[in-house]
């Protein structure tokens, strides 16, 4: 799980280290290096209330891994990642531009410490391009009107949009269904919706402890179950194998978490074409 806040003095971000951060704990998640003692603390509260979280993570890490490539093996060379968290290397632009070089890839957060930190780690393939967007997904009108988007992208050829990790921090208080009808009308024929999300289905006692830990430290979330998920992508046709546990869409045989059970891993993922 991802998300956050920030103090922002002027020019200045303070990083709050003293503080635990959500992208910060997903990092540490993923046996990442940008996590402080405070991240790795409020980690630990999360892996004693959810002791399989660290699968969950690094599951929907995979899963982000082989929905780029295939993606990308398709033909699609435009990306927008939104919520993107610390970008723990490989990224998604590393995954996309390695089987095509000139992808353009776009990410964007709301979160000034992801953006400090992303700044430091972002590098591009030489021909292809990778920008960064401070933006709120709550307010999908100014993120699709933004500069660096409308600069960067065609909105004549097919866009990947990629919601990993993201739709369980937006409660449905900011009408969660809405932001994504939004930004799935403003994309062209051809376009893909991504999604990986926390759900409640396997295990609920387990995923009420979790989301009330991200809670207590200000990251209030909302598990969702199959159908509530399965929504997000009305009107839009699934690619197979179609919405399953995260573990499930098109695995790898080389991968390291292949033996573990939907509830451990905790997630649904699916990716949609737009017709």
């Amino acid at each position: 799980m991802d998300g956050g806040g920030t103090r922002d003095h002027g020019s200045v971000v303070d990083l709050e280290l003293d503080r635990a951060h959500s992208a910060r704990m997903y990092d540490y998640f993923l046996g990442g290096i940008t996590n402080f003692p405070a991240d790795r603390e409020a980690a630990g509260r999360a892996m004693a209330a959810f002791p399989s979280v660290l699968i969950a993570a690094r599951g929907n890490r995979a899963f982000m891994h082989r929905s780029t490539r295939h993606l990308a093996r398709s033909g699609i060379t435009q990306f927008l990642d939104i919520g993107t968290g610390i970008p723990t290397s490989p990224n998604l632009h590393e995954v996309a531009q390695a089987v095509s070089p000139r992808a353009r890839v776009i990410y964007t957060d709301n979160d000034p410490i992801v953006l400090a930190h992303a700044r430091a780690l972002l590098r591009s393939h030489p021909e292809g391009s990778t920008a960064y967007m401070q933006a709120d997904v709550t307010d999908p009108g100014a993120l699709l009107e933004h500069p660096v988007l409308r600069s960067t992208f065609d909105f004549g050829a097919p866009i990947a949009l990629s919601l990993n990790a993201l739709l369980h921090f937006i409660t449905d208080r900011h009408d969660a269904h809405g932001i994504v009808e939004r930004l799935k009308a403003a994309l062209p024929s051809g376009s893909t919706l991504t999604i990986s999300h926390v759900t409640p289905d396997f295990d609920p006692e387990a995923i009420a402890r979790l989301t009330a830990v991200y809670e207590a430290a200000g990251t209030p979330g909302q598990a969702r179950t199959l159908d509530e998920i399965a929504a997000f992508f009305a009107g839009w046709d699934l690619l197979e194998p179609g919405l399953t546990p995260v573990l499930r869409w098109r695995p790898d045989p080389d991968e390291p978490h292949l033996n573990v059970t939907d509830a451990e891993a905790a997630l649904y993922a699916g990716i949609a074409r737009k017709p």
